[in-house]
């Protein structure tokens, strides 16, 4: 039976990003990277590092790709200014 993605909170910002990821790094140990950011809503450039850093876990591990599931327009446009929109969302969801 398929697992269902792991939801990230709705805010992640810098305060919020360490525990946010280790909360995501636990709750997907073992299994594939499948990631909803549909309910992220108040973000900031924390997000797009705790992303790129499951990513690099989900390689370590051999679990790849990770797919992140329904990113926001503006998540979109913020990883396209840091230049890793393709490396994230590019025929993910």
């Amino acid at each position: 039976m398929p697992q269902e993605p792991v939801r990230l909170p709705a805010s992640v910002t810098f305060a919020s990003a360490p525990q946010v990821l280790a909360d995501a790094s636990r709750a997907l140990a073992g299994r594939a990277c499948e990631v909803d950011l549909g309910g992220c809503l108040e973000f900031d450039s924390s997000l797009i590092g705790v992303l790129l850093e499951l990513s690099r876990q989900a390689s370590a591990a051999g679990t790849v790709p990770c797919r992140f599931l329904a990113p926001s327009a503006n998540l979109r446009k913020l990883a396209l200014l840091y230049g890793v929109d393709e490396l994230l969302f590019v025929h993910r969801d």
